[in-house]
């Protein structure tokens, strides 16, 4: 609870001439009171000499702070420097991030105004907008990333498809599923291939992007469906049974032309019939990693390629 309540701190930075807002920091001055006296008697605290101590937070760019309730090491007397310097600050949001061994402490936030914004693995992460007139927080994450392979072997003109288990349509369709956290579009594309078909391979280029809305794959968000074009490195077939009913070399003007495959993956294949037959610098968009605007941090650009005189500062 005293964990808690120290946190809610930079909720207090209302506008004093909003009377909601004088309500609001009344009640939590009175129940961070009746928390910390509850918390002292119980419980032995670290940093007993604080006096100059704010409550840690991490504060970002946009004007507000970041608490973490895992922490549980918060002396009591820091109140008075805390809501001076949250005031001072001026922050216009508090993210809380809850573990779920601390999921009690989510009906007391609630009570306070704060409401969920997401939650991954082992915690939640909650939100409280203190900023003037309507919510400018960003939403979670809306779109989930799903990645397949065109694995095209120039010598024979054949292309590594598969088909699905437990589908109402044994279709043909390029290997694929969804890319991971923090994972380049490539190299999802190589695992993915790899672990379907036991075929390793390496990334060339992006061939297309899907965007599809109220996926229900997805549960209802929207979906990102990319569609890469892999070298194959081996040819020999070890399929996922758990996962594919078949995997076959195919060849290209073949998958291009039947009606077992998907409207997407029948597309692609004529996408990748024509670079195969006229040049795959008139359907590849190749990539190029760039420095981000944040420091350290590089990111992957995708575009059809541009001759050396124009790259040139």
């Amino acid at each position: 609870m005293a964990a808690l309540s120290s946190r809610l701190f930079p909720i207090l930075k209302y506008n004093l001439t909003n009377h909601k807002s004088v309500c609001l920091q009344r009640s939590l001055l009175r129940w961070t009171e009746r928390s910390f006296s509850c918390y002292a008697s119980n419980c032995q605290l670290q940093g007993t000499n604080s006096n100059n101590h704010v409550l840690p937070g991490k504060v970002d760019r946009f004007g507000g702070v970041t608490v973490d309730l895992s922490d549980r090491h918060f002396p009591p007397d820091v109140t008075e420097n805390s809501l001076r310097q949250w005031r001072v600050d001026g922050r216009v949001a508090a993210w809380l991030r809850v573990p779920i061994s601390q999921g009690r402490l989510l009906s007391v936030a609630a009570s306070h105004g704060f409401t969920f914004h997401h939650a991954r693995h082992d915690r939640a992460t909650l939100s409280l907008w203190m900023g003037e007139g309507e919510n400018r927080l960003p939403g979670f994450a809306t779109h989930q990333v799903g990645v397949a392979g065109a694995v095209l072997d120039e010598a024979s003109g054949k292309v590594l498809v598969v088909q699905d288990k437990n589908k109402t349509k044994n279709a043909w369709k390029f290997p694929g599923g969804l890319s991971n956290l923090g994972e380049d579009i490539g190299a999802t594309a190589v695992r993915e291939v790899f672990e379907e078909t036991g075929v390793r391979s390496e990334f060339q280029s992006l061939l297309s992007v899907r965007q599809q809305h109220k996926h229900p794959g997805a549960f209802g968000m929207s979906d990102m469906y990319l569609i890469c074009r892999l070298r194959p490195l081996s040819h020999a077939i070890h399929f996922c049974t758990q996962e594919c009913l078949r995997c076959e070399w195919i060849g290209l003007a073949e998958l291009a032309q039947t009606d077992a495959t998907t409207p997407i993956t029948s597309r692609i294949a004529k996408l990748l019939l024509y670079g195969y037959r006229e040049g795959f610098d008139k359907i590849d968009l190749s990539v190029e990693e760039m420095p981000a605007v944040y420091s350290g941090l590089f990111y992957q650009l995708y575009h059809r390629e541009l001759p050396t005189s124009y790259k040139q500062p």
